[in-house]
């Protein structure tokens, strides 16, 4: 009866950690890379196109916080920006518009079957916007 009784009490007790484990959300699978993981400086692009839409949402690149984007007109058809945290760009008061005139240096990247890149540098007439160092690393931190 004792056996039985510790058996009984073992399966009991991995079964409230399993529960435990599953309600407080723990993953045991590897994170998906974020931030400058996902810039390579290998698949840098330069791209040209007018501001079709201007969007924020939680994104990868801005390591989960709320993003800030753009979706560029090109002659290849819509392309999504990935600028920079939204609360850095409301800080350094940097705003686009649609139908600006830009070009994007930026490394091209494909997540959950997007294609997309993350703006290094934009330049919008005489005025040049640097968001990241050549590595792909936040320069504006605030």
């Amino acid at each position: 009866m004792k056996l039985s009784s510790l058996f009984i009490g073992m399966i009991f007790a991995v079964a409230v950690i399993a529960v435990l484990l599953m309600v407080f959300g723990v993953s045991f699978h590897r994170p998906l890379a974020q931030g400058a993981a996902l810039y390579n400086p290998a698949n840098e692009v330069v791209v040209k196109g007018a501001v079709h839409q201007i969007q924020e949402f939680a994104c990868p690149v801005s390591e989960g916080e709320m993003g800030a984007h753009l979706m560029l007109k090109t002659g290849d058809g819509l392309l999504q920006v990935h600028l920079a945290p939204a609360r850095i760009m409301r800080s350094q008061n940097l705003t686009f518009a649609p139908g600006d005139q830009i070009e994007v240096v930026g490394a091209k990247f494909r997540f959950q079957g997007e294609d997309g890149v993350i703006a290094r540098e934009i330049i919008r007439g005489n005025e040049s916007f640097i968001f990241r160092d050549p590595q792909g690393k936040l320069l504006m931190m605030q």
